[in-house]
């Protein structure tokens, strides 16, 4: 065998031995250095559309090393390229030992840590009549390549490009398996959050609110969900998804508030690869991940002006387009919008766009507030009690006694369910007996407190039903019997008259009305 053909063997031996980028190109630097004089060696990938050069991987005589380096492309790197590309047939070799002549040269060298007084050669191979990079060799002891060396180096045109080619494509299969575990992540999220998401009073307080979400499910319109911090109207969205005829489709939540304003765009509706500075891949923004299903835009009234007016394109037109991108991708979505807000005042003082709001309200839906429906309040006592203390690993639950009930029944719950939910939790941490105390609660404005002790027995425990029948009894005797009207027992217990009286058919409560 001769000379050329052995080192064409081994070289493509060395590039084909490894599978990481880094390895690879260090046994070639070990197979070159026997025949051409090399102190570093790099390969490369070119990127017109991002207008760099990337540098994939380093290999000296101490190892290899991956890199993730973007030099900009000069006009001149894009003439030779396109020069070479007119000519693919052939292997080029560029010889350059005189670095204050080519601009491209120096500051690629420069980028690389080296000195100016290198001689480099350089060669880009050609795959399937494209050149996808380069192989680059630099010997920095003060020798200047020949064309003797050109030659040499030539021969190694088409293992490089396999190995350019294969370089590029390991990195594709390890940004989809990343984006590939993303999805996943989201996905067991998601479900998570379904699978915990539990409606209390939906045979109550909640009732009429679940009864109107339900008509509007079996529409696309979009749904606007309207209500204080805390009233669970994630929870609304998410059982509007699951009634409607998109369940089988993804569910994706937006905090809008929670996302940086320059990062909005990008995080909606996705980008381009080399859209701006880290935009290393395309991303698919959280619109394009719930085609086929619904997304939920909580806070709606956080969106930034610009945002909006691309939010009102996809309403209008269902179509999307990511940032750096020129092409329109259609989108199959249900658009539900929430927000604590009042968006009518924000449309008057112009920080919300008129447009987008009617475009949005087609459904409003306002979720009540907690002490609005506070007759949900023991029912939701029970669940968080027994949930929290199977979360925290408490084992047996502490028991609720009726006078803690009808305590917390009083209380405005000024941050709605979310409030209930994380004083419960703050209980069970802190409560040491077996029945439970709840942590002094200040009523807005008031001085007054509800204040609850470890004093109750055992033997005064009640179930839940019986406290809510207590209590609703109480309110009748206070009432005279009377359920519905200005003095009412409904108007009491701030519930609606029809519901109450359900309650009271369940309870098996008698009266005379």
């Amino acid at each position: 065998m001769s000379n050329k053909h052995q080192l064409f063997y081994n070289f493509t031996s060395a590039i084909c031995r490894h599978l990481h980028p880094k390895d690879s190109l260090f046994a070639a630097f070990q197979v070159l250095e026997s025949h051409i004089p090399i102190d570093r060696t790099f390969l490369e990938a070119y990127d017109f559309d991002l207008g760099v050069v990337h540098v994939l991987a380093e290999a000296n005589k101490n190892g290899g090393v991956q890199l993730d380096r973007k030099v900009p492309i000069g006009a001149d790197l894009k003439r030779y390229v396109a020069a070479r590309n007119a000519d693919i047939d052939s292997p080029s070799v560029l010889i350059i030992n005189d670095l204050t002549n080519n601009d491209v040269a120096r500051q690629m060298v420069l980028s690389y840590g080296g000195t100016l007084d290198c001689s480099i050669m350089v060669l880009n191979p050609a795959l399937e009549n494209e050149v996808l990079g380069c192989m680059v060799i630099i010997c920095e002891s003060g020798y200047k390549y020949t064309d003797m060396d050109a030659e040499i180096f030539a021969l190694l045109d088409r293992p490089s490009a396999i190995s350019i080619s294969n370089t590029l494509k390991h990195r594709q299969v390890l940004y989809l398996q990343d984006l590939l575990a993303e999805e996943n992540r989201m996905l067991q999220q998601e479900l998570g959050a379904d699978a915990n998401s539990t409606i209390i009073g939906a045979d109550f307080g909640l009732a009429p609110t679940l009864s109107f979400a339900s008509k509007a499910a079996q529409h696309d319109s979009p749904i606007l969900l309207l209500g204080e911090t805390g009233t669970g109207k994630d929870v609304i969205a998410s059982y509007i998804h699951n009634v409607s005829a998109r369940n089988s489709g993804p569910f994706v939540r937006v905090n809008c508030g929670a996302i940086p304003e320059s990062l909005m765009d990008s995080e909606l509706f996705g980008h381009e690869k080399g859209a701006f500075t880290g935009a290393v891949g395309l991303k698919r923004g959280k619109f394009e991940r719930a085609n086929g299903g619904t997304i939920f835009l909580d806070e709606i009234g956080e969106l930034p002006l610009a945002a909006q007016v691309r939010l009102l394109r996809v309403l209008q037109n269902s179509e999307i387009e990511r940032v750096g991108g020129t092409e329109t991708l259609p989108v199959d979505i249900r658009v539900i919008a929430a927000t604590h807000r009042d968006i009518n005042k924000m449309v008057a003082q112009g920080t919300f766009r008129e447009d987008l709001f009617f475009r949005l309200s087609v459904f409003p839906i306002k979720v009540p507030s907690l002490r609005e429906r506070k007759e949900d309040i023991p029912a939701l006592l029970d669940y968080f009690v027994k949930r929290k203390a199977q979360l925290l690993k408490l084992g047996q639950p502490p028991r609720l006694t009726p006078s803690l009930v009808e305590d917390l029944c009083q209380y405005e719950w000024p941050g709605n369910v979310r409030e209930l939910e994380n004083v419960i939790e703050r209980a069970l941490i802190i409560n040491e007996g077996e029945v439970l105390s709840i942590p002094d609660l200040q009523q807005p404005n008031q001085a007054q407190s509800i204040t609850t002790s470890n004093s109750s027995t055992p033997d005064s425990i009640v179930s839940l039903d019986d406290a809510i029948k207590a209590h609703i009894k109480h309110a009748l005797e206070i009432c005279n019997g009377q359920i519905h009207g200005s003095n009412g027992a409904a108007e009491l217990l701030e519930i609606n008259p029809n519901t109450l009286r359900s309650r009271m058919r369940k309870l098996n409560i008698s009266f005379n009305q």
